[in-house]
């Protein structure tokens, strides 16, 4: 049922779930990462245009720019890897999106770097709290950037589905997934004791 590569959506939930398996952390995480890609659009609607296209809606200027082009790429990839669970992270990023460009319209830049800089410093210091004090490991971001943040909004999303409503890709999701955490913090712990 799986995919492979890019898309094994397994792979990606098992690398980011070893990485934050204390119930805190997750919680940590759970409050933290979606404010950090809500505020990095904030500051990607002060990129330039990447089509001559009108600006629309709402009279706040919906810019076909970086933070589209970036909510887009996020978007695509999690209703890759799960049609339902991603569809409905698509739908949180144009939310995401749309509100960050009203925010950053009516902030102008000179307040809204501000803003973004003091919510990526509280919500970046709250999850290495959640590593350093609840988790004891290094975040998931030292060893692989890219799938650290490209995962982080749909993995907390999926912990919430599944807490909330039991939710899963497909069935034996959560067991083959959670027989890969295992394996994986018991790889961790077996190096760190060698």
């Amino acid at each position: 049922m799986g995919r492979s590569g890019l898309f094994d959506l397994e792979r990606h939930f098992a690398f980011y779930g070893a990485y934050h398996n204390n119930p805190i952390n997750i919680v940590i995480h759970t409050l933290f990462v979606w404010p950090i890609f809500f505020s990095s659009l904030i500051l990607l609607y002060f990129t330039p245009p990447l089509l001559k296209a009108p600006e629309i809606g709402f009279n706040h200027g919906l810019i076909f720019n970086y933070g589209f082009l970036f909510a887009l790429i996020y978007a695509v990839f999690y209703v890759v890897l799960d049609k339902k669970a991603g569809s409905l992270a698509a739908l949180l990023i144009l939310f995401c999106w749309v509100g960050a460009s009203v925010v950053a319209s009516k902030l102008g830049f000179s307040e809204a770097w501000k803003a973004v800089l003091a919510a990526q410093l509280l919500c970046w210091t709250g999850q290495f709290i959640g590593h350093g004090v609840f988790e004891k490991r290094a975040p998931a971001l030292l060893d692989n950037l890219l799938q650290a943040f490209l995962m982080a909004p749909f993995f907390v999303l999926l912990e919430v589905l599944q807490t909330i409503f039991g939710y899963e890709p497909y069935p034996g999701f959560h067991t083959s997934v959670k027989a890969r955490i295992d394996a994986e913090i018991k790889e961790w712990q077996d190096k760190k004791l060698s």
